[in-house]
């Protein structure tokens, strides 16, 4: 089978690889969608994130490794010990390797694991034909909810995890920095949770263009200072996600909101950060973070189904697993129109 595979930083290669087997209480997955996040751009521009040196605990795997951890397909084989998933059903993967024994995981923290890794990341994933994952990570999908929502269901939980984990209420002001995949995710999701208004800020006009479309008030920070717009239109935010993680966005985050407010970091933020503990201290105001999801999928999944959330205006283009790298890869860093790129997996 065709898979892309991470050598290292700049070098992944659409090659052949052998079809994995499902082992005991695995399965094995007919991949048809599977999105290009941005933790598959940072392992390949920058080398940060994939499981290098030695084998993970869980997953038995190090790098060379096959990419993509948001995916959906078809039951393709099913490994001794397997309940509850049939050959043929229609499932998305929830592409979180935990142990099930440490004290995160018996408090249902299975997110905070401490051996938390992700498929595609930290084992092989689903830039491929087939793939083997445990069977706790399998959701079948509802028969309204197609393959390619299904791909975005794994980017939507930790934008609903974010706004659930959120002291949010309905009726309240959101902020969003950041107008990446993940931003007008939470901007979906905070408008799902009764946001009454949502702005969204960014340095590409191309994103706030479609933050607009989506419901949110676009505030480009490249031209005009985000701080002083939002408050002066808004009064004060009482949620401001961070979805950027630079240093600008952090300090406007903490700035918009108000006296007993909330800023929620969302992004995976590489390099560490100054924060104005005084202006949050005279404010009462809270920082929180949140690590992907738990427990989320099959609301997310009942969400699509049902109509109330329209994930389609988020996927830009739909590509080829021959063309990863150079329409992927290459063009989610110097084309910032798209937002969720799909690799087509299946014919």
């Amino acid at each position: 089978m065709k898979a892309a595979v991470w050598y290292g930083k700049h070098d992944v290669r659409v090659e052949e690889r052998n079809i994995p087997e499902a082992g005991p209480q695995q399965v094995q997955i007919q991949v048809e969608f599977a999105g290009i996040c941005g933790s598959d751009l940072h392992a390949y521009h920058h080398g940060v994130g994939i499981q290098e040196g030695s084998e993970h605990p869980l997953s038995k795997q190090k790098a060379p490794l096959t990419l993509g951890h948001e995916f959906s397909g078809t039951v393709s084989a099913l490994g001794e010990g397997v309940s509850g998933i049939s050959l043929g059903d229609r499932v998305v993967v929830e592409p979180l390797y935990h142990c099930g024994q440490c004290e995160y995981c018996i408090q249902g923290k299975y997110n905070q694991c401490s051996q938390f890794g992700f498929v595609g990341l930290n084992g092989d994933g689903g830039f491929a034909k087939f793939v083997v994952v445990e069977d706790y990570m399998v959701h079948r999908l509802p028969e309204q909810v197609s393959y390619e929502e299904a791909a975005l269901v794994e980017p939507t939980a930790v934008a609903f995890h974010a706004v659930r984990h959120s002291k949010l209420k309905v009726g309240q002001k959101v902020a969003v920095y950041g107008a990446g995949p993940i931003g007008l995710l939470t901007l979906l999701a905070a408008k799902a949770a009764g946001a009454a208004e949502i702005y969204a800020v960014d340095v590409f006009q191309e994103r706030l263009d479609l933050a607009a479309q989506l419901g949110a008030i676009p505030v480009n920070s490249a031209n005009e200072n985000a701080t002083e717009v939002i408050t002066s239109r808004s009064g004060g935010i009482d949620v401001a996600f961070e979805a950027a993680g630079v240093q600008p966005t952090l300090n406007s985050a903490v700035s918009v909101v108000k006296k007993g407010g909330e800023v929620v970091v969302v992004a995976a933020i590489p390099e560490p950060l100054q924060l104005n503990f005084f202006e949050l201290l005279v404010k009462e105001a809270n920082v929180t973070s949140t690590l992907a999801y738990r427990h989320i999928f099959p609301e997310v999944l009942s969400l699509i189904a049902s109509g109330a959330l329209n994930v389609k205006p988020i996927i830009t283009k739909k590509i080829k697993l021959d063309d990863i790298v150079e329409e992927g890869l290459e063009l989610l860093m110097k084309d910032k129109r798209h937002a969720k790129i799909l690799v087509q997996i299946g014919s």
